[in-house]
């Protein structure tokens, strides 16, 4: 099992960066799956439910093409088109066109899977941290969301708090990608060097956040990291903020 760090050592433990001063930044800006809510589970209730109709109104396609074998499809298609690696609904979309081709089913009725899916996608629980410091964030800084995902903030009932959005399939690039990050201060009217970052991934939130000149932090929720989901944060990167949740980020924030 992996060890979730403690608030301390996200809080600059010995090495370590420590987040600038409350005053220092005028936004934060989050990215969404694994930060705010565990996507997983919305995104295997999604493929299931996605199954289940194609089973309905394609039975040659689901009998013959699994969940798996629909993933292995959307690896292939995201080999072969670098160019749209970013964009994960049309992944999605292009995979079932073609799983349904394989199977002599109707590759239209690949928009009706796809929608069948998204609806159980955006069926995501947020953390319980997540509506009361987005709400305390909200009255001090502009927040903003950089995301390589495909959920639809506004159904998730989370939109409102957000000014500005850079989504991966809308920008043309994802993270790491320095373009993304400078999408969303431009949308928002602010310099990166006073926007703090928050998100899951090292490589794509932290570092890409950084080298667009931003500050940044590594959340890694604990129930991912029980899990088994990523290796320690002291061997993965010895010298970056970690936090567990957003209140140890709020807290450091405010004792800097």
């Amino acid at each position: 099992m992996a060890r979730a760090p403690s608030p301390s050592r996200g809080e600059g433990g010995e090495g370590r960066r420590k987040l600038p001063a409350a005053d220092a930044i005028d936004a934060i800006s989050l990215d969404l799956d694994d930060t705010l809510w565990p996507v997983m589970p919305a995104l295997v209730a999604a493929e299931q439910a996605m199954h289940a109709w194609l089973r309905e109104r394609a039975p040659a396609t689901a009998a013959l093409c699994s969940i798996e074998r629909i993933r292995e499809i959307r690896l292939l298609v995201a080999m072969a088109h670098a160019d749209r690696a970013h964009d994960m609904g049309w992944l999605r979309l292009e995979s079932l066109r073609r799983a349904l081709h394989e199977s002599g089913d109707d590759p239209a009725l690949a928009v009706g899977a796809f929608n069948e899916f998204m609806d159980g996608r955006q069926r995501v629980t947020p953390y319980p941290d997540v509506e009361p410091l987005l709400q305390r964030w909200k009255s001090r800084y502009k927040l903003l969301l950089v995301t390589n995902g495909n959920a639809d903030i506004d159904r998730i009932g989370l939109g409102h708090f957000f000014d500005a959005r850079a989504v991966a399939h809308q920008v043309g690039v994802g993270k790491p990608h320095r373009r993304i990050f400078d999408h969303a201060c431009e949308q928002a009217g602010v310099v990166p060097s006073r926007v703090l970052h928050l998100g899951d991934d090292l490589e794509l939130d932290v570092h890409g956040a950084r080298a667009a000149g931003m500050h940044a932090a590594w959340l890694r929720r604990p129930d991912l990291l029980e899990a088994g989901s990523a290796v320690s944060a002291e061997d993965a990167s010895p010298s970056e903020p970690v936090f567990n949740d957003l209140v140890a980020v709020d807290r450091a924030l405010r004792a800097a």
